[in-house]
């Protein structure tokens, strides 16, 4: 299936951001992934890296026992390398970690996968050398993207195979997309004007040992999901009105006896897409409506809960220290542990994906009551005027099938299957990497069904006239019917379709209708 092009609504992206450890958001992983903002290091930041670098540099010169610094790592963990071992081990523990395998991850993924990683080294808990650190800023901020193969990962111990082929690009080895070509690395970094490195004592671990492929995936499958889950209401709001629903479900003081705040927001949001609708103020409404129409807020209410428990796990994730051995400057410590185990992301984005499919689903219930002339209060089989003659949006909603019983499928957990690693040192891993890339496909998948249901909405509003929906309904149609026409009679619909998920996605619709009521929580 094509991945549909990511068109982000433009903010103040010109602003470098500083980046210190504590504050970036996911809406900053986004403009600086996909816009292009510029970073720099917060002096702080750096004042940290260099404090923590000092410790490491005096624990090396008194030859103290650092778990990959002076020793293998993992299985090999208790193999003490020699000072002269030490010093070329990190160049071959990248080589050795750059195992993945497949197509290239996107270049806005290893963007958002860089700096989750810098943002771990402005702690200054890493040990890592400032110098390596300011390569990778210089890397985002000239538009150099390392070639990262998306399959290899399982989330524990870093994201170990994608981030050491990031790692490489370093020292100049390995390929980068750059200006629009793919080229090898050493090439796209002399283009771009960034010397390459020389990785030292514990440089090379430093930069892969944390799950931030992952984090940056996650980042902006959650700026996407919200942004879905939003224009699903428009959609949702669109057929509430076509199907003359009972809008008592969606009084303010049933969600508000119940508590649960995101089947408030969203109860809210129709409620001020719906406002001036004439479509609503027909007689015939049922005393209750089926559970498509009327549990609507609560099942969409409860994926808007679980976006903000999942932005609170990858913001977290984001501004801490991910990473082991973890230094203490303060303290003269190091300390092992397992602060790059990938599970808290997986977790949270299994909790996306089951969210999305749970919604998109019900999407297409309420798009079959669109289409099925015994549950469409009037409206005409399939859509159509001819039906018989012709067949209107039948099959689009067997499309729709298809993608939701797909998303069920993909749903099914990775975060549950680890398989031990590293001759069983490293025996329960997170999988995080499985689960973000069919996090993403839930949510490609669940832009078409969207598309869809706003394709017969915008139909059932033209099979309605000349009664008016409300404003910004009327607005949602309007930039539909800018790219997508009536169906007067039968045409193919794979390029309505495309068309209009891509307006979905940019934000089109959305906006349409926010011009009108304002920004939806």
């Amino acid at each position: 299936m094509q991945v549909l092009e990511h068109v982000t609504p433009q903010h103040s992206v010109d602003v470098k951001l500083d980046l210190n450890g504590h504050s970036l958001r996911i809406e900053d992983v986004r403009d600086i992934a996909r816009n292009h903002r510029p970073i720099e290091l917060h002096p702080d930041a750096i004042a940290r890296i260099n404090k923590c670098r000092d410790l490491l540099e005096r624990k090396i010169k008194a030859r103290e026992i650092m778990y990959g610094v002076n020793t293998g790592i993992g299985e090999l963990s208790e193999v003490v390398l020699t000072p002269e071992q030490a010093e070329k081990f990190q160049r071959y523990l990248l080589y050795s970690h750059a195992a993945g395998c497949g197509e290239a991850c996107s270049k806005e993924d290893v963007r958002a996968g860089m700096l989750s990683r810098l943002n771990t080294h402005c702690w200054g808990h890493s040990g890592i050398r400032l110098e390596i650190v300011q390569t990778q800023v210089e890397m985002l901020n000239r538009g150099v993207t390392p070639v990262v193969c998306q399959k290899g990962s399982v989330g524990a111990c870093g994201d170990l195979s994608p981030m050491a082929q990031m790692a490489i690009t370093l020292m100049g080895e390995g390929e980068v997309f750059y200006k629009g070509r793919r080229l090898p690395a050493k090439e796209g970094m002399a283009e771009a004007g960034i010397p390459t490195v020389a990785f030292r004592e514990r440089d090379g671990l430093a930069t892969i040992n944390g799950s931030d492929l992952i984090t940056g995936m996650g980042c902006l499958e959650l700026c996407d999901a919200e942004r879905w889950i939003r224009t699903q209401e428009v959609a949702l709001a669109m057929t509430l009105e076509a199907l003359n629903a009972n809008m008592k479900a969606y009084d303010h003081r049933i969600h508000l006896v119940r508590g649960y705040p995101g089947a408030q927001e969203c109860a809210e949001n129709v409620r001020r897409l719906t406002e001036g609708s004439e479509l609503l103020n027909r007689p015939g409404k049922k005393v209750q409506d089926a559970y498509s129409l009327r549990s609507s807020p609560q099942v969409i209410g409860a994926a808007r809960d679980a976006c903000k428990w999942i932005r609170q796990m990858l913001e977290t994730e984001l501004n801490h220290a991910a990473d082991n051995p973890i230094f203490f400057p303060d303290e003269d410590l190091v300390l092992t542990g397992a602060n790059f185990q990938g599970t808290p992301m997986a977790l949270a984005l299994e909790l996306l994906g089951m969210s999305l499919t749970t919604v998109a689903a019900l999407s297409e219930r309420r798009l079959n009551r669109l289409m099925n002339p015994h549950l469409s209060a009037g409206l005409p089989a399939f859509l159509t005027k001819g039906a018989g003659m012709f067949s209107g949006l039948m099959l689009s909603q067997y499309t729709a099938g298809a993608l939701v019983c797909e998303n069920r499928v993909l749903s099914h957990p990775a975060a549950t299957g680890s398989i031990p690693a590293a001759a069983d040192q490293e025996d329960f891993v997170s999988m995080g990497m499985t689960t973000a890339i069919k996090t993403r496909q839930i949510i490609e998948n669940s832009w078409y069904v969207l598309a869809i249901e706003l394709m017969a909405a915008a139909q059932a509003f033209d099979l309605r006239a000349p009664i008016k929906p409300s404003p910004a309904t009327e607005a949602a149609y309007q930039a539909i019917r800018k790219h997508v026409s009536k169906l007067e009679e039968d045409r193919p619909l794979h390029d309505d379709i495309n068309k209009l998920a891509s307006l979905a996605k940019a934000g089109e619709i959305l906006e349409a209708a926010e011009a009108i009521v304002g920004t939806l929580k």
